[in-house]
């Protein structure tokens, strides 16, 4: 009996990875076994830095807050103090959002808080 093998799913794995790395330098494009190596470490790349990025949009939201709110006498850290006193339930993104693009309205929640 002839040796059984599927090159069709074997051709198409390997298909996949090199389709998936297309454009990298040099043999990381187009040597199946460095491609494969380059793919996995940028895929846990992509894995790690799209935690990242969640840190480092708040991040930024909290230093643009800081910002608007240190032009009206405050700290940041009061601002957030008094505004969950008071309960107004608006998160980080929003409140960087009002202090950047709606000062006026950003003027209306610090005068409410305070």
């Amino acid at each position: 009996m002839p040796r059984s093998v599927n090159h069709v799913a074997s051709k198409a794995r390997r298909k996949k990875i090199l389709r998936l790395t297309k454009g990298y330098w040099g043999a990381r494009g187009n040597v199946l076994t460095i491609a494969k190596n380059t793919l996995e470490k940028g895929l846990s790349y992509a894995y790690r830095d799209r935690k990242n990025k969640k840190r480092n949009m708040r991040s930024l939201w909290i230093q643009r807050i800081n910002a608007g709110v240190r032009e009206h006498g405050l700290s940041y850290s009061e601002f957030i103090g008094k505004l969950n006193a008071k309960g107004l339930m608006l998160n980080r993104k929003v409140l960087a959002d009002l202090a950047m693009n709606h000062p006026e309205a950003f003027t209306a929640v610090i005068n409410q808080v305070k």
